[in-house]
């Protein structure tokens, strides 16, 4: 796929990018400290690090994105200065964004093909950008139809479009931030084919992922980047799974664990025989009771396609339910809306936090009060002492690392805007709160932060759902997991049951 085709047999390891002593400072904040950083040809780099650490700002720096505001970038043995992400295309070098960058209203083909339009006399060559578009989706195993809307495919697809988009520009260099993180096993498996069979051809990768053990499988190299700064760097098999979490946030760490010393209260949410047709009336939620009591945090598993975001969006009145009820300390609020069931204490924190959770114009204030608006109006009149009130009790509430309410809500980092959402729906003071994928794109450490204050707000009495793709979450602080299979419930654990019998549940074969 690339242009920029080598020996492989010769060249394969040969340094072809040097970042030296790049810095980056913000104010007061050193985002980078003289880090330096090696891509090899042929290789996989894999950088791993928590949220804030730097890895999302170094790779901006080498793809053109930002500036550094000390160090060099030599490629190639040439010193480079890249002023635009289009400078650093130009010279082989590509990026996958970890939050999508899509335009939700346009169709597959353009979005692959936006900026750079294949020309013939006359005009675009659309014919020509629909079967090269066609061909990266069959490389990626994907039957996606180039014309359709960006906005009618499910996260994971969204996910595969601006993977083939950066396939699609010849280059000697990719870096991949989070390009996993709403995939499913079987998309990861396809993707890391595609890796190999681009580092045979001598493309360098960088690879970020949050998925520690994901990305042992398919790394060379790894780098660890702490609080600005790099803190290791080995070859492969020097490092495994205690060695990255050591190296990223010291020894003796773990998710959390079921919150203990209290009785569970009375059920506050029940399902009852719920099920959700899509289209062609395929059931995506098949026959499924479910009920879950003051102060008992509940796990929902299961591989992408089991129907735990359907079931979680239409409890959440985002779906419409074909049959059964959905009672909230037994009302029936199966017909309600959404801000009907919000103001009844029912609150969801949605998967996409980019698109359906946040509102990246407004501030980190905003976004925090903004569910809970109408506590503040008076007639025509906001009283913006006690949304100031709200604001900060929030930040603090949800430990939010932030200049202040006033930032701009894309200054944070992916952990601490997912606190922002979990934040803004706590701040409805809820009965119940549901989390679909609450730990998607944020690192070990921001999922224990998140976990944690779930656990804390359990034990205040809160019910909690939350689902989850990786296993290891489901024995992190849950009481109780559910297993969901192809829109079904297949099993029902506490949480004494092993990795092995929740994955067997689910259908998924463990790999060694």
């Amino acid at each position: 796929m690339s242009q920029f085709k080598v020996n492989p047999a010769l060249l394969k390891g040969e340094v072809i990018l040097e970042a030296r002593n790049i810095s980056k400072v913000y104010g007061s904040t050193h985002a980078l400290k003289e880090v330096n950083f090696e891509i090899r040809r042929g290789e996989v780099t894999t950088l791993f690090g928590e949220n804030g650490a730097g890895k999302s700002t170094l790779m901006k720096i080498l793809s053109g994105v930002i500036n550094p505001s000390a160090g060099e970038i030599v490629l190639n043995g040439e010193n480079k200065v890249f002023h635009s992400a289009t400078e650093a295309r130009d010279c082989g070098i590509s990026i996958i964004h970890q939050e999508l960058n899509l335009a939700p209203n346009m169709n597959v083909r353009d979005n692959i093909f936006i900026g750079r339009e294949i020309m013939k006399p006359g005009g675009v060559d659309y014919a020509e950008e629909a079967r090269i578009t066609r061909h990266l989706m069959e490389a990626l195993e994907e039957e996606i139809d180039p014309l359709t809307p960006v906005e009618n495919l499910r996260l994971g697809q969204q996910q595969i479009v601006e993977i083939a988009r950066a396939l699609s520009v010849n280059s000697q260099i990719l870096i991949m931030d989070e390009p996993t993180s709403a995939l499913s096993a079987a998309e990861v498996e396809v993707l890391f084919q595609v890796i190999r069979d681009l580092t045979s051809q001598g493309v360098a990768i960088v690879y970020i992922s949050h998925h520690l053990e994901e990305a042992l499988e398919i790394t060379d190299r790894a780098v660890v980047l702490r609080d600005g700064v790099m803190t290791a760097y080995a070859k492969r098999d020097e490092i495994n799974l205690e060695w990255i979490v050591r190296n990223m946030v010291g020894d003796h760490f773990e998710l959390g664990s079921p919150p203990q010393g209290y009785e569970f209260g009375h059920t506050t949410l029940e399902v009852k025989d719920l099920t959700v047709k899509g289209e062609a009336g395929i059931k995506l939620v098949d026959n499924v009771s479910l009920n879950v009591r003051a102060g008992e945090i509940v796990c929902i598993y299961g591989l992408m396609g089991a129907g735990r975001t359907e079931l979680m969006e239409c409890v959440a009145g985002r779906l419409h339910q074909s049959s059964g009820s959905i009672l909230l300390e037994n009302d029936d609020v199966s017909s309600l809306s959404i801000s009907q069931r919000i103001a009844g204490g029912l609150a969801l924190v949605p998967e996409d936090r980019q698109r359906d959770g946040l509102v990246q114009t407004m501030t980190v204030g905003e976004n925090l009060s903004l569910a809970s608006i109408s506590d503040f109006v008076r007639g025509l009149i906001l009283s913006t002492r006690r949304e100031k009130q709200l604001i900060n009790d929030g930040i603090r509430n949800v430990t939010v690392k932030t200049a202040g309410g006033e930032a701009a809500i894309g200054s944070l980092s992916g952990g601490n805007q997912q606190k922002v959402v979990i934040g803004k729906m706590l701040a409805t003071r809820p009965k119940i709160i549901l989390l679909d994928e609450p730990s998607r794109g944020i690192d070990i450490g921001a999922k224990a932060e998140v976990f944690r204050l779930l656990a804390d707000n359990a034990k205040k009495g809160l019910a909690v759902i939350y689902t989850t793709s990786e296993v290891g979450e489901c024995l992190s602080i849950a009481h109780r997991i559910v297993v969901m299979s192809k829109g079904r419930i297949s099993a029902i654990f506490d949480s004494s049951v092993t990795k092995e019998r929740i994955m067997a549940a689910s259908g998924e074969s463990l790999v060694a």
